[in-house]
């Protein structure tokens, strides 16, 4: 086989591997435009539904620019939040095993939408030092083939990469089990011993910031990188 110039290879790189990212650019896009959509239906969907069960609920969508938007949800806040770089699994990544990307590997290059589950309150009342979590991971890839890693249903129900194809359905299921995810993820207080001790700085801020840290399961183990279910 004849060696390539590097310009040759240049241009053979961008051919192949450039194009290809484009593609999956382009789906990711578009699936976050579908989720953006039916996130917004859900809101308005639901909002007179709740208002006549109980007006304190509080059911609200809003956008922070092109590629992040908010959904609240009573006391929680979902943020979904579109990476606009191209990655690809580690070797390591069990993904690896399956036989759709060791039939052809660019496959295995995914754009990423990141969802996150704070508490509302932590950014009601400046709470900066709250946590929340990484509940979920959607990969989209060149042939818009899709799969989650998350927890619980997001997990299990989202991880046939081979055959999954993320389309307004698939975009409207996700969002529903995302949603039921963040309001049975419940507020546990933390133990005893983990907020015995108080410095006298956070009670003196806690007016302005509510500087002493909560979160859903502060204090407690929570398997942001396992399989194993909570």
């Amino acid at each position: 086989m004849e060696k390539l110039s590097p310009r040759e290879l240049i241009l053979k790189s961008l051919k192949e591997k450039s194009s290809m990212k484009q593609d999956v650019y382009s789906n990711l896009v578009s699936s976050f435009k579908f989720l953006k959509l039916n996130a917004k239906q859900f809101v308005t969907d639901f909002k007179s539904e709740i208002a006549t069960i109980d007006k304190r609920i509080i059911i609200e969508y809003r956008e922070n620019g092109e590629f992040e938007f908010e959904l609240r949800i009573a006391g929680d806040l979902l943020i979904f939040s579109m990476h606009t770089n191209i990655f690809e699994f580690d070797k390591s990544h069990q993904i690896w095993r399956n036989s759709y990307l060791k039939e052809d590997a660019t496959r295995s290059f995914c754009g990423i939408i990141n969802i996150y589950n704070f508490l509302n309150d932590s950014f009601a009342y400046n709470r900066i030092h709250d946590v929340g979590y990484v509940i979920g991971r959607i990969f989209v890839n060149k042939e818009n083939h899709y799969f989650i890693e998350g927890k619980r249903q997001l997990g299990f129900l989202y991880n046939d990469f081979a055959h999954a194809i993320i389309d307004k359905k698939a975009i409207k299921a996700i969002l529903e089990s995302t949603i039921l995810y963040c309001l049975n993820f419940d507020l546990y207080t933390p133990p005893f011993d983990a907020i015995k001790e108080v410095l006298v700085s956070d009670m003196q801020a806690a007016s302005e910031s509510m500087k002493i840290k909560t979160g859903k399961r502060l204090g407690f183990r929570f398997q942001v990188d396992s399989d194993e279910i909570e």
